[in-house]
């Protein structure tokens, strides 16, 4: 017998980016209509006028499952990202052990099975170990569920072993995603070379250190046809370099973190290590050239880069914690309260950035949409009610966030993963 699940009293938006109110009607966890007039029958959710938005994707996230759980698992990130509004992550394969052979990957993949609260489609390692030198299989690993390749975490730095990666990756038709940066040129840095190193003293990473990176892959993607996605671009140079890409036809496509666009160095308060990340907080300009690049679809969605790691690990300083902050549960509302209340962007611009785009980037079938046929991933947001966030709030295992405190708007109450209820605030659903 099917299960029947109605969403009334819901708030969507249209292809003109207005907002009409609509019933949802979802039977075995995919949408089978969306009318005004639908009968009462199997469970019902009262969405209460609330903004319905499909559910969010997220293509750059970092789990720590497997050997790395005290930082994050499955089941506590893949909640925290349902607390966020998103119904699909792809995480990073730069866990102990990496996802790089079958038994490994089939062990993440049971893992998955067996915690996972939202859709989880992972990455497959560049190279053996992601240690930049032996190619992997990456037939065997497209065919055992991998969405895209990646060394995240670390640049694939002899040129020679990427070009060989993209010849092999082309033939399996999948993405190759790199986290840009020439080792030679990150010379000890923690954050970027800028006026704010110069202020606190510290070591800086220059923007050449991922922009020239980008520039090499790009042309060795023209030599070989493959779809290059770059990793949270940070500078106004990497925007320079993907945008004649695209002019040139080269198969490009890029992302953009939360954090680069709504963060600066000036922004960095003393040696706040919850400001510490690569890329790191770069200038007012590049702040200002990332988000005309996302306006003008030069990148072409976001990502949180969602990066959780111990309050231990973080308070070793500048110099010795890690790079990286969290992002599952505050990217909705940070973008909101920053570019939609203050109308520099719609709200169809924003949920598209992080629904339909990255869905058509890595050809995620059947979702990203509210579309009659399609998974019933969705997320209720209430954009009206400003609360401030509460990092001792998140149900990420990471606390470290530069936005605690933030009064912000947008906040996912309910998210809905093929029908079935992953999330509800209690302060709005019972």
């Amino acid at each position: 017998m099917s299960k029947i699940v109605i969403l009334k009293n819901t708030k969507l938006l249209n292809e003109q980016g207005e907002l009409f109110t609509t019933n949802i009607k979802i039977v075995d966890g995919i949408i089978a209509a969306i009318a005004e007039n639908i009968a009462s029958e199997g469970e019902i959710i009262d969405a209460k006028g609330l903004f319905v938005s499909a559910g969010f994707i997220d293509v750059h996230v970092h789990l720590r499952e497997p050997g790395l759980e005290y930082k994050e698992t499955i089941q506590s990130g893949s909640m925290a990202a349902a607390k966020g509004g998103f119904t699909t992550i792809c995480p990073m394969p730069n866990t102990k052990p990496v996802p790089d052979r079958a038994e490994r990957f089939d062990d993440l993949l049971n893992r998955i099975k067996a915690s996972a609260v939202v859709n989880i489609k992972p990455y497959g390692a560049i190279t053996e170990d992601s240690k930049g030198e032996k190619l992997n299989d990456y037939k065997l690993l497209k065919d055992k569920g991998a969405v895209a390749f990646s060394d995240d975490g670390v640049g694939v730095q002899e040129a020679g072993v990427m070009y060989k990666a993209m010849q092999k990756i082309v033939e399996v038709d999948l993405p190759i995603a790199a986290h840009c940066e020439d080792n030679s040129l990150i010379l000890g840095g923690c954050i970027h070379d800028g006026d704010k190193a110069k202020e606190l003293g510290l070591k800086g990473i220059p923007s050449v250190c991922e922009s020239v990176q980008i520039a090499r892959d790009i042309l060795l993607a023209e030599a070989t046809g493959a779809h290059y996605h770059v990793c949270h671009v940070s500078s106004k140079e990497s925007v320079r370099v993907i945008a004649d890409a695209k002019k040139a036809g080269i198969r490009v496509t890029a992302e953009v973190s939360p954090h680069h666009l709504v963060l600066t160095e000036d922004d960095i308060p003393n040696a706040d290590t919850n400001y510490k990340m690569n890329p790191p907080l770069r200038a007012k300009a590049d702040q200002l050239a990332l988000i005309k690049a996302l306006e003008d679809g030069v990148i072409d969605c976001i990502a949180t880069d969602h990066a959780p790691h111990t309050d231990q690990e973080k308070a070793k300083g500048m110099y010795d914690s890690p790079f990286g902050i969290v992002g599952f549960e505050t990217a909705f509302p940070v973008l909101f309260t920053k570019f939609v209340k203050t109308n520099k962007w719609t709200l169809k611009q924003l949920t598209d950035w992080m629904t339909i785009k990255p869905a058509e980037i890595f050809k995620l079938n059947s979702i990203g949409k509210i579309k009659i046929g399609f998974a019933a991933d969705l997320t209720i947001i209430n954009l009206n009610d400003e609360i401030k966030v509460d990092k001792n709030t998140f149900i990420s295992k990471g606390k470290n966030t530069p936005f605690d405190g933030w009064a912000c708007y947008g906040w996912p109450v309910m998210t809905l993963v093929n029908g079935k209820v992953v999330y509800k605030n209690q302060q709005y659903f019972n």
